[in-house]
C-alpha cells in the first residue's frame, strides 16, 4: 500500500525496544460527511483499529466498524487508499519504540445498523458514532488535540479535503 504520510515524532532512541502495530482505518462517506467517532472531549476519530491474530485487513474493518459506529461494511466495497506511519516513544510504554501502520480504505455501508460493540476505554471516553462534514472534524480537532492519533486522522482527512486523496 502506497505511503501518504509519516509522522514522526523522533522522540525515541534507535536502541529502544519496538513495539509495531498494524490498524485499518473505514473512510465511509454519505452526503458529503464521514462516519466517525466523538468523544466527550471533542475529539472526532476516524472508525478502525488493530487487526486481531490471523485477520486479513477487510476482516479486521469489518470488524472494527461494526464495533465501533454499528455500520455494517459492505466487503466488496472496500478499495484502499494507502498507508500513515507514525513513529514516536509509546505513550503507554516510556522507553519504547511504537510504530504503528495505519491502513485507510474507503468502504460503503449498509443501509441498516447494528448496536455497537466499544470497548471499555471508548466507553469511558465517551464515544458514540456520528457523521460530520470533514471541515468541521478538522476545526474541531485543531481546537483541541490532546492525541497523538488526532493528528493522523485531522492529517488524513485534510488529505481529502484538498484532494490529495479522492475515491476512485
Amino acid at each position: 500500500m502506497k505511503r501518504l504520510l509519516t509522522l514522526d515524532l523522533k522522540d525515541y532512541t534507535d536502541d529502544m525496544p519496538v513495539f509495531e502495530k498494524y490498524t485499518v482505518r473505514a473512510i465511509i462517506l454519505r452526503d458529503g460527511k464521514l462516519s466517525m467517532q466523538l468523544n466527550d472531549e471533542g475529539e472526532y476519530k476516524i472508525p478502525g483499529g488493530g487487526m486481531e491474530g490471523d485477520e486479513n485487513c477487510v476482516d479486521a474493518l469489518v470488524r472494527e466498524v461494526r464495533e465501533e459506529t454499528g455500520l455494517l461494511v459492505i466487503p466488496d466495497s472496500v478499495e484502499p487508499i494507502g498507508e500513515i506511519l507514525e513513529i514516536r516513544q509509546d505513550v503507554f510504554s516510556k522507553g519504547t519504540k511504537y510504530i504503528c501502520h495505519s491502513y485507510f480504505f474507503f468502504c460503503d455501508v449498509e443501509e441498516r445498523t447494528v448496536q455497537t460493540q466499544m470497548t471499555q476505554s471508548e466507553i469511558a471516553k465517551g464515544f458514540c458514532p456520528v457523521w460530520e462534514y470533514p471541515e468541521v472534524i478538522c476545526r474541531q480537532n485543531d481546537a483541541v488535540q490532546t492525541q497523538a492519533w488526532q493528528k493522523r486522522d485531522t492529517e488524513f482527512v485534510r488529505m481529502l479535503l484538498d484532494g490529495r486523496v479522492t475515491r476512485q
